[in-house]
């Protein structure tokens, strides 16, 4: 591979690298469809998630193929999850307001939820909804408001919805202005980028 090709992915991975959100992430509740996963890892890429986790008791994760879509899988750093109480206690105690997707009538609409605070989003699947383990844990929920006769988007286009709405929200706090993640970090990712 020629040297300048190689300092043109280097300089591209610092740009990337230099935005990865530490204080944003999702949580995969039983999401089966492949091209949905596909689909919502694109997103976080593309919103600059670096975690994700992955909650699967009734459904495995899917495989996922080596299109456009399903390779941002290789970008997004992915935690597996059997235990509902311990996952959630791990990302509290990390800091993170939990939320999950729901239509009840304490839930709020997207664009009055603080995403400059660290928040996880747990996306569940689309016809079983959240899982009730979590549901339980989770009271808080987060919806996007519509006006049409459909009550619900996709799952993949609910998670680019609620990370876009996520993006303005740091973007105008200046959260992507500055890394996130301490240099140590940085340099541990910025190896493991470099290999693929």
């Amino acid at each position: 591979m020629p040297d300048w090709i190689t300092d043109r992915r280097r300089e591209r991975i610092e740009q990337v690298l230099a935005r990865r959100q530490r204080g944003l992430t999702l949580v995969f509740d039983n999401i089966w469809d492949p091209h949905n996963v596909s689909a919502v890892l694109r997103s976080c890429d593309a919103f600059g998630v670096a975690d994700v986790h992955l909650y699967y008791t009734s459904s495995q994760w899917p495989e996922l193929g080596s299109k456009t879509s399903a390779s941002a899988k290789k970008w997004i750093r992915r935690t597996e999850h059997v235990d509902a109480a311990a996952m959630v206690e791990e990302l509290r105690g990390a800091g993170f307001h939990l939320l999950r997707t729901g239509f009840s009538e304490t839930a709020l609409p997207v664009m009055d939820i603080d995403f400059t605070r660290p928040t996880a989003v747990i996306l569940s699947n689309e016809h079983r909804g959240t899982a009730p383990e979590l549901a339980a844990l989770v009271p808080d929920e987060v919806y996007i408001p519509m006006q049409g006769m459909v009550q619900s988007f996709n799952v993949s286009v609910a998670a680019a919805i609620i990370l876009y709405e996520a993006f303005k929200q740091r973007r105008q706090a200046g959260l992507y202005d500055a890394p996130t993640f301490d240099e140590e970090e940085l340099e541990a990712m910025r190896k493991d980028w470099c290999s693929r």
